[in-house]
């Protein structure tokens, strides 16, 4: 069975022309299957105050989970002086055609600059119901200052990853029923697939926390707890292609990935970037991989 995933830091619906256009978007997604969203927001003026994560469920049909680490007030008191509770919330989505059994928002590493704008990053890990069997999937949106920032969010994540099998998610053993409701424990499989804005380029010195160093003869060696870069499996230089829409031809200007666990190598099938692409300044990237 082949199923088709997207990545896609969506700018919270603001496209290369300036305009919101969260319809727009959908339609560059909306032939896959999984879908990993990075900048959605909800209660931002500068977006109609919209919950675009439940907008996208909505409008594409599909089983959808949120999370956000950067979560402030947004309320006000209407006219009639009642308080309206509002939150401004800024995270990523994983939307599936599969049920999504469990969910945790993980967060990472913050180093708060002294002059420059960043916020508190996070990644949403989804373990899916899929047809063939359990899949884990992250949405990841890290840092886009320097090295620096991104290596420790990096290193927290890899060991979260690592260590999901083992801590489990949402509940442990199933002997209250007035938990489970008839559930068995949504325990996470060891495959996952990383997918999301790393804010890094091929050539920089995070990637190979990620992907292994470079040899001579081999390639790159990944030591367990690495993964493989979907984009290089396809047979492309590792310095090749862009993410960016203001990058275009610019090779070696990808910083949105999806990674493979090394267990699913053999089911990889297909990956490439939507340079058609303009409902965000960045483009999507698309995997398909064959469970069989």
């Amino acid at each position: 069975m082949t199923i088709r995933f997207a990545s896609y830091n969506i700018q919270y619906g603001k496209g290369q022309d300036g305009r919101y256009d969260l319809e727009r978007i959908a339609r560059e997604v909306e032939a896959a299957d999984v879908i990993a969203m990075q900048e959605v927001t909800s209660g931002f003026a500068r977006s109609g105050f919209v919950d675009q994560a439940a907008w996208f469920a909505e409008r594409l049909d599909r089983h959808m989970v949120f999370g956000a680490t950067y979560d402030v007030d947004a309320s006000y008191r209407d006219e009639a002086g009642r308080l309206v509770n509002r939150r401004r919330r800024f995270g990523n989505a994983v939307l599936s055609r599969f049920p999504i059994r469990s969910t945790r928002t993980l967060p990472l590493p913050f180093l708060p600059p002294a002059d420059q704008q960043d916020i508190q990053r996070c990644a949403v890990e989804a373990v899916l119901d899929l047809p063939g069997g359990p899949l884990r999937v992250y949405s990841i949106h890290l840092s886009h200052l320097t090295p620096g920032t991104r290596i420790p969010q990096i290193q927290a994540l890899k060991a979260m990853v690592a260590s999901a099998p083992r801590d489990g998610m949402a509940w442990a053993n199933g002997r209250d029923a007035d938990w489970t409701e008839g559930w068995a424990e949504p325990a996470p499989p060891e495959p996952c697939i990383l997918f999301g804005d790393f804010n890094l380029r091929p050539d920089g010195p995070e990637y190979p926390l990620l992907v292994g160093d470079p040899t001579r003869r081999r390639g790159r060696v990944a030591v367990r707890g690495q993964f493989a870069d979907s984009w290089a499996l396809a047979g492309n230089a590792e310095q090749s292609g862009y993410t960016l829409a203001e990058w275009r031809g610019e090779e070696g200007a990808r910083i949105d990935y999806a990674f493979l666990h090394p267990s699913l190598v053999p089911a990889f099938r297909a990956a490439r970037i939507g340079t058609e692409a303009t409902g965000s300044d960045h483009l999507p990237i698309f995997l398909e991989m064959d469970f069989g």
